[in-house]
């Protein structure tokens, strides 16, 4: 990696760390009288804190030259500027040839585990970087609401899917759209069929 892009992955670490102390401090700092405005006021900090981080994350993908490509991802419903920001970070880290490579680096490929006649369940390996996998789930939730991948997740929960599963099957084929307008440099179009496939 270059400096810069170590520079990015650095502070979307630090990020990550503290939007899960923020997550802890709300549930565990509740109820405490004269002090609650304390607690509200140290909030209040972290969340300044975590918009200047992603700022900072702006600038650094700014200056990769990554913000056409930030601009194409974050056309996909459910993508965010901080999602669009990582997926494109994320491509820019390994000689990915095809999609499922980029699937399997995020760790959000699916382990199977059969023998004979046995079925065994079937689990994300969660190879990759969990921030990586969760701003892809909640792009997926996110997703979920629209209108051009509506019919997709509720295919995929027509056909005995839980909601949790249907999400993950949702976020990579978000994944999966996103490589593809990495890889051949296109925008997004929604004018496209969708199929639910259990192994997207």
């Amino acid at each position: 990696m270059t400096p810069g892009e170590q520079r990015f992955w650095h502070l979307l670490k630090r990020r990550a760390t503290l939007v899960r102390a923020r997550t802890q401090l709300k549930q565990s700092l509740t109820d405490l009288g004269s002090v609650q405005s304390d607690v509200y006021a140290l909030l209040a900090q972290c969340n300044q804190t975590i918009v200047k981080m992603e700022r900072a994350l702006k600038s650094e993908a700014k200056a990769l030259g990554w913000t056409a490509e930030v601009h194409r991802c974050q056309a996909i419903p459910g993508f965010g500027p901080l999602t669009a920001l990582v997926m494109v970070a994320t491509y820019h880290r390994g000689q990915f040839t095809r999609a499922d490579a980029f699937i399997a680096f995020m760790g959000m490929d699916v382990r199977v585990r059969d023998s004979g006649q046995f079925r065994g369940r079937r689990e994300l390996t969660k190879k990759g970087d969990s921030e990586l996998r969760r701003l892809l789930f909640n792009a997926a939730m996110q997703g979920r609401r629209n209108a051009l991948w509506e019919p997709y997740y509720l295919a995929l929960r027509a056909r005995g899917s839980s909601t949790t599963a249907a999400f993950v099957t949702l976020a990579r084929k978000l994944a999966r759209v996103c490589f593809a307008l990495l890889q051949n440099q296109t925008n997004f179009n929604p004018d496209f069929r969708l199929r639910a496939c259990a192994v997207t």
